[in-house]
């Protein structure tokens, strides 16, 4: 665990507060099995077809509507541990990509009763050609990250669909917490989360849970409540100055609303001072439902992104996300930002669900989005994981028919190079 100090003024917090990286349910040791090269785990298939025209992270799929959550907590109780671990064998790894073309009907069924699987110990994902033999032997389609249009994510290989992680040394030293890669507007359907090289000075564990098993953790109460009033969650902030006359304010609120907020392609309204701070800006998405039924099973699960956005929780652990980044949940009916208590319990329940993955060259984590989150713990030195998206390969309706226009990517590189260079540490005066 990795304990760093600040000093904090906060609204439910002393005022000084230490940041301290959350705990997990599981924690499996390390194996230290070695890696490749980077020259080699990077090299591309060039024999294969280019898909920098992958399609679009389709349409998220809601059925939230009612919902009776003493019974749905009863449901979600009855589901088996996330992940399932497969690990392979000798002649597994002597198999190669048949190993997942043959048994490929009954992953697909394991993914959809676990809600994730660790594959571990297999040689054929240690690059990245080899990552997509496995996933075009499982016949999974890939698709754009839904944030892709926002230019905060980068590919690690574009050709073959497959974006970095959050490896960037100004993020190191930053806790991701729990989130589905979704938005109120899109969801992949499925993600690979692949190791090539884990963090060379410690740490970096990637995180797994169960949106069902934290649905049943809850609090009976505060799940209830949530649901009723819904929530909204702000994604960036602008700091104008608050003495700035009215009509100005209006004016640059316009204009973000008329030209940045598009690229981010998501539902927000662009509202001042939500979180209470004089001349802040705030994009903030849509109402949504804290539970949402799963498209496939019906199963309703625990699906947003509060463990990871709230800022109580953040002020209270490693962050190194600067201010404009600087995220907030709210409750959606009055817009104030959710209490430390019921911050508090979304961490207890969301924690004691977390395994804290050991993953190590080859390994994947194969990930139904809909049903478990993920983030990833702080870490020391050089770290290089990715992750490919997925759309819905069975459902053609569910997964449209837009394909990427890869002229967009212009906007995304010239921000990714900014994201180097952002400070890793700031003081914060808004929990």
């Amino acid at each position: 665990t990795t304990t760093t100090r600040l000093d904090a003024t906060t609204v439910d917090a002393p005022s000084t507060t230490t940041r301290e990286a959350p705990g997990a349910g599981w924690v499996p040791e390390w194996e230290d099995r070695p890696g490749l090269a980077p020259e080699e785990f990077m090299e591309s298939d060039v024999s294969k077809p280019d898909l920098s025209g992958m399609w679009e992270c389709p349409l998220t799929k809601w059925d939230s509507e009612g919902i009776d959550v003493v019974q749905a907590q009863k449901e979600a109780a009855k589901m088996p541990h996330c992940p399932l671990e497969m690990r392979a064998t000798d002649k597994d790894n002597a198999m190669g990509a048949e190993y997942f073309r043959k048994n490929k009907d009954k992953i697909r069924k394991e993914l959809l009763k676990h809600g994730a699987i660790w594959f571990r110990g297999f040689d054929l994902m240690k690059s990245v050609k080899g990552h997509r033999e496995m996933y075009e032997a499982l016949e999974l389609e890939p698709c754009l990250d839904p944030l892709h249009s926002s230019g905060l994510r980068k590919f690690a290989s574009e050709r073959d669909a497959l974006y970095e992680e959050v490896n960037k040394p100004s993020l190191r030293g930053h806790y991701i917490g729990l989130h589905c890669e979704s938005t109120t507007k899109r969801t992949a359907a499925y993600a690979a989360f692949v190791c090539f090289q884990k963090a060379t000075e410690g740490g970096g564990r990637f995180l797994v849970a169960d949106g069902a098993a934290i649905l049943a953790e809850l609090d009976t109460k505060l799940l209830q409540k949530l649901y009723d009033r819904k929530i909204r969650i702000s994604v960036s902030n602008l700091d104008l100055p608050p003495s700035l006359p009215g009509f100005v304010k209006e004016g640059v609120k316009g204009l973000v609303d008329a030209a940045v907020a598009p690229k981010f392609d998501m539902d927000l309204e662009m509202m001042f001072e939500a979180d209470g701070k004089a001349g802040r800006l705030q994009a903030v998405e849509i109402a949504e439902s804290p539970i949402n039924r799963h498209p496939v099973t019906g199963l309703p699960v625990w699906f947003n992104n509060a463990h990871n956005h709230a800022r109580k929780l953040r002020d209270r652990r490693p962050c190194g996300v600067p201010e404009v980044g600087m995220t907030e949940v709210f409750y959606a009916d009055t817009m104030e930002p959710l209490s430390l208590e019921d911050c508090m319990e979304i961490k207890r329940a969301s924690e004691k669900h977390i395994t804290a993955l050991s993953m190590e060259p080859g390994d994947v984590l194969l990930v139904d989005n809909y049903r478990a989150l993920h983030g990833r713990d702080v870490f020391q030195g050089d770290r290089f994981h990715a992750v490919s998206w997925f759309t819905w390969d069975d459902n053609d309706e569910w997964r449209g028919d837009e394909r990427r226009i890869v002229e967009k990517n212009g906007l995304n590189k010239a921000i990714n190079s900014m994201m180097d260079w952002l400070p890793k540490d700031f003081e914060s005066n808004q929990s």
